[in-house]
C-alpha cells in the first residue's frame, strides 16, 4: 500500500492561513482538539516541514514537555513532534535536530520514492511548502481545519490556479470550541 501525503492546515472562514502580520494567535487549539491532533500526527510516518515552519516547532516543543505552563496534550505532542521522522526543505538552513534530514528542493520523483516505503501517510506542514506540493500534484489527502473568525485578509491556503482541483469529502468532524475539519482525499 503507498503511503499517502497529507496537507494539514488551519484556515479562518474566508481561507486565510494567516493574518496580514502574519498573525496565527486566532488558532482555537482547546485540548480537545490537540488531543485529536496528537491521536492522527502521532500515527504518521514522517513530517514534512518547511524552513519556516521548523524554526517555530523547534523554538517551541523541545522544551514544552518540561515546561509547567504546557497541557497534558502539549506535553504528549512534544514527545510525538521530537521523536518524528522529519524532512525540512530549506535552501538556507545549515542544520535541523531532533530526528530531523534537510532537502533543499522538493523533487517529485524523490516524494513518489518516499510514498512507495513502508510506513505511515506524511503530513506536510507550511503553507509555501504545501503550494509547492500541490503544484507538483503530490498531495493526495487536505485535512482543512476552519477555524470561526473571518480574518478579511492575509496569507490564503490555496495558490490562485487555473487548474480545477476536483476532491472527494472523506470525513467532517465539528470541535465543541467551534472549529470544523473537513478531509478531502484526491481522487486518482
Amino acid at each position: 500500500m503507498v503511503r499517502k501525503i497529507v496537507l494539514s492546515m488551519s484556515v479562518s472562514l474566508d481561507g486565510f492561513i494567516e493574518g496580514p502580520e502574519r498573525e496565527i494567535d486566532w488558532h482555537l487549539v482547546d485540548d480537545e482538539l490537540h488531543w485529536h491532533f496528537n491521536e492522527w500526527l502521532g500515527a504518521m510516518g514522517g513530517f514534512l516541514e518547511g524552513r519556516v515552519t521548523y524554526e517555530l516547532m523547534a523554538a517551541f516543543w523541545p522544551t514544552a514537555e518540561s515546561d509547567p505552563a504546557s497541557t497534558a496534550p502539549m506535553r504528549a505532542f512534544a514527545r510525538i513532534w521530537l521523536e518524528m521522522p522529519k524532512i525540512v526543505y530549506s535552501r538556507t538552513l545549515e542544520q535541523a535536530g531532533w530526528n530531523s534530514t534537510i532537502k533543499r528542493e522538493v523533487v517529485a520523483e524523490e516524494i513518489r520514492a518516499l510514498k512507495a516505503r513502508p510506513g505511515g501517510d506524511l503530513v506536510v506542514g507550511g503553507a509555501d511548502l504545501g503550494a509547492t506540493f500541490m503544484r507538483y500534484d503530490l498531495v493526495d489527502e487536505y485535512r482543512i481545519y476552519v477555524h470561526p473568525v473571518v480574518l478579511g485578509g492575509g496569507k490564503r491556503l490555496f495558490p490562485p490556479s487555473r487548474e480545477r482541483m476536483p476532491l472527494r469529502l472523506a470525513e467532517n468532524h465539528v470541535f465543541g470550541n467551534g472549529v470544523v475539519l473537513l478531509r478531502y482525499e484526491r481522487p486518482r
